[in-house]
């Protein structure tokens, strides 16, 4: 059975750090990239970072380059994203993506991506 688990999520002050974690497992990790969407009440998903774990590009919005970092532990299965400089407008459910094509995540091509952990929230207080 596939799962990806997210953890990390929480309240955190405008300014503040927070790291979120994706824990696979029931596919060939190496084989599939990693990503991390968010949904924000009334609003499309939107792709955030994602790492590819066969060649480790990897790829962020322009609405979070230079705040946000991905890493990938492949001996554990976990991807990582390293939330730095949070803003009020960073507010939202926090989605770890797997999918076989690396580019359909940078597409954010939310609608086709082959599975989903449950979302972790993120609230970053003014």
């Amino acid at each position: 059975e596939v799962q990806l688990v997210e953890s990390g999520g929480g309240l955190v002050q405008a300014g503040g750090s927070l790291r979120l974690s994706c824990a696979a497992s029931g596919f060939t990790f190496d084989d599939y990239a990693i990503g991390w969407f968010r949904q924000a009440p009334g609003k499309e998903r939107e792709g955030v970072s994602c790492i590819s774990n066969s060649d480790g590009s990897t790829y962020y919005a322009d609405s979070v380059k230079g705040r946000f970092t991905i890493s990938s532990d492949n001996a554990k299965n976990t991807v990582y994203l390293q939330l730095n400089s949070l803003k009020p407008e960073d507010t939202a459910v926090y989605y770890c993506a797997a999918d076989g094509r690396f580019r359909r995540l940078v597409r954010s091509d939310y609608r086709n991506i082959d599975y989903w952990g449950q979302g972790t929230q993120v609230t970053v207080s003014s």
